[in-house]
């Protein structure tokens, strides 16, 4: 019987501690919960449409525009000249270049004049008996003749005897002889056909120059063209005469340029059509590379963002009533950093810096700058968030 007390005793006792503790846990008073706001600051632009320039940059490096590359055509040995034939050498328009030795040229040159002279002086008799009235002027030919000169033309055929007594005296063909042996000579001696300077030179004084032998190389160092690749897409753009502004990569330096030519045909291989930039300025040299800015056209009613604030579907973020929202846009250029674009309104605001983690909806506070209101923000203060605690 004191075993059924004891256990009774015991459950109750249970029972009133659990009874005991729900009472507890349920007089505690919960805290209410703080929920944290983040409205971001961020910087925006308000739009206003305009004509953009559409600058297509490019790259290549600085040629000569006027190049002779120097080969022999004939024979012999390289003498040495006024001027050495030396890289950097510079030579003005007519002085000689280079000089091969034509001794040996020469002098049969000179037996093929002598030849020439006793062909004509041979027949001058029979001209005197048989054609009087012509023999005047072929005996003024022989007078003017002059070995160490160049040979004057034959005189004019006035009639078919005449033209054939001469031929059948072997005197014609002689004459053009003689006249190719002379132009052969003057290979002898390759002359700057412009002012400029000596860039290559693969042979020296006293060496044996061989017919078809490379000896250099000749440029004119005042006007220079870079070559560059653009885009087919705006092979309807590109404009000969156009002006250009080339930037050195190594230094600020600017230069200015204007495009001289554009190729007619597009390379099938990469898609792209080649123009030609020149370049006229006194410090340039040729093998310089360079950074071209090309005017290719002026897009009216649009504006020109980063592309770092163009969301994928071609989509930007603007501020409506302190929240986030999205808007579609029509993308007309893309370069490296910029895009422009159209079917923006004027009026828009949008974000003039990309914001981490934006979203459609996001809750954002405008940057104002007291000295630029109402104007594209361009200083970069640190980001702020204001976080604000609103009891429910």
């Amino acid at each position: 019987m004191r075993k059924i007390i004891l256990a009774i005793l015991g459950i109750l006792i249970i029972i009133s501690a659990l009874f005991i503790a729900k009472n507890l846990i349920n007089s505690k008073k919960r805290p209410k919960p703080v929920q944290e706001k983040v409205v971001k600051t961020v910087f925006t632009d308000t739009v206003k449409n305009g004509t953009v320039k559409i600058v297509i940059p490019a790259n290549g490096s600085l040629v000569a525009k006027r190049r002779v590359e120097l080969y022999s055509e004939v024979q012999g040995v390289f003498k040495s000249g006024a001027k050495l034939f030396k890289p950097g050498q510079k030579f003005a328009k007519g002085q000689t270049l280079i000089r091969i030795d034509a001794a040996e040229f020469y002098a049969g040159l000179q037996s093929a004049k002598s030849d020439l002279y006793n062909s004509i002086a041979a027949v001058m008799p029979d001209l005197q008996l048989d054609f009087p009235e012509i023999s005047g002027k072929w005996q003024k030919y022989l007078n003017s003749f002059n070995l160490n000169a160049s040979t004057p033309k034959l005189p004019e055929m006035s009639s078919e005897k005449e033209n054939y007594f001469i031929t059948g005296r072997g005197i014609v063909s002689s004459y053009y002889n003689v006249k190719n042996l002379e132009e052969r000579l003057s290979k002898y001696t390759i002359k700057a056909p412009f002012s400029g300077v000596l860039v290559e030179a693969l042979v020296t004084e006293g060496s044996l120059v061989r017919a078809g032998q490379k000896l250099g190389e000749f440029i004119d160092p005042s006007v220079y063209e870079m070559e560059v690749a653009i885009s087919k897409a705006y092979a309807s753009l590109l404009k000969v005469g156009e002006p250009v502004v080339l930037n050195n990569l190594d230094d600020t330096k600017t230069y200015n340029g204007v495009v001289s030519r554009v190729n007619g045909s597009i390379d099938a291989t990469t898609q792209t059509i080649t123009a030609y930039i020149e370049v006229k300025n006194e410090a340039l040299k040729e093998g310089m590379y360079l950074e071209a800015n090309l005017n290719a056209k002026e897009e009216p009613e649009s504006i020109e963002i980063n592309r770092n604030l163009l969301n994928e579907g071609a989509q930007i973020f603007v501020v409506r009533d302190s929240i986030l929202d999205v808007m579609d846009v029509k993308p007309v250029y893309f370069s490296d950093t910029k895009v422009v674009l159209k079917q923006v309104p004027d009026g828009t605001i949008i974000l003039s810096k990309p914001v981490p983690g934006a979203y459609a909806g996001m809750l954002v506070k405008p940057y104002e700058d007291k000295n630029n209101a109402g104007v594209t923000t361009k200083s970069t203060p640190s980001e702020t968030d204001i976080r604000t605690r609103k009891a429910k």
